[in-house]
């Protein structure tokens, strides 16, 4: 129990700048390309606590935690309100303000995996520090990898309603109502980990170290 407690203290700080930038990219997305909907409700924000969802950001993702043995996490917050009809081109503007959240989440996690690699050159591999940049790593591509799923109301779901023709948009777009328990119903079957969150983490995380391989250079030789 203290090694859980332990892991939900080091995931505390990541999970909540995961979600919290997640949501306001989306809301800061949709205001550039003409929707101001969130901006004017607030939620363009970087403050937690307008996007906190108490089952969603806190009590689910301790809860999958426990159970998974700081293996896995899952969770949600607050979605922030995007009216796609007041966009300047609704479907084509509906990919960028989509991708805008699992965006952030990726340059989240190269931004932890930079302190990561300050904290290697200062020799400060066995801190807390470290463990929280570990933390912050592996949360963000959680985050990114899971939003991406095609399905609505998922960001990948409405990335793929951008996409496809109109016809076919508008079918995919009726599965919405019923995406989240298709979501949860993949999940439990591991039809999600196994098909889905493994194959994209690895390559996510192979373009990520790509990505820091420069830097990480610039470490001193022993």
């Amino acid at each position: 129990m203290p090694d859980l407690f332990n892991t939900i203290l080091i995931f505390a700080v990541p999970v909540v700048l995961a979600i919290t930038l997640h949501e306001a990219a989306h809301g800061y997305a949709a205001k550039a390309l003409g929707d101001p909907t969130a901006y004017l409700l607030g939620r363009v924000s970087l403050n937690p606590l307008r996007h906190i969802d108490l089952i969603g950001t806190i009590a689910m993702p301790i809860g999958i935690l426990l159970l998974t043995q700081g293996q896995f996490l899952f969770g949600w917050a607050k979605p922030v309100p995007v009216q796609f009809g007041r966009l300047r081109s609704p479907k084509r503007d509906m990919i960028p303000v989509a991708f805008a959240g699992p965006a952030m989440n990726f340059i989240q996690a190269f931004v932890w995996g930079l302190l990561m690699i300050a904290l290697i050159g200062f020799g400060l591999e066995e801190t807390v520090a470290y463990k929280i940049c570990q933390a912050g790593i592996l949360a963000n591509l959680i985050i990114f990898c899971f939003n991406l799923l095609p399905i609505p109301p998922l960001d990948g779901g409405r990335v793929l309603v951008g996409l496809v023709p109109t016809r076919l948009a508008i079918q995919i777009s009726r599965i919405e109502p019923f995406g989240i328990w298709i979501v949860l119903g993949l999940l439990l079957t591991g039809v999600l980990g196994t098909h889905w969150m493994l194959p994209t983490m690895e390559f996510s995380r192979a373009i990520l170290q790509f990505l820091l391989m420069p830097f990480s250079w610039l470490l001193p030789v022993p």
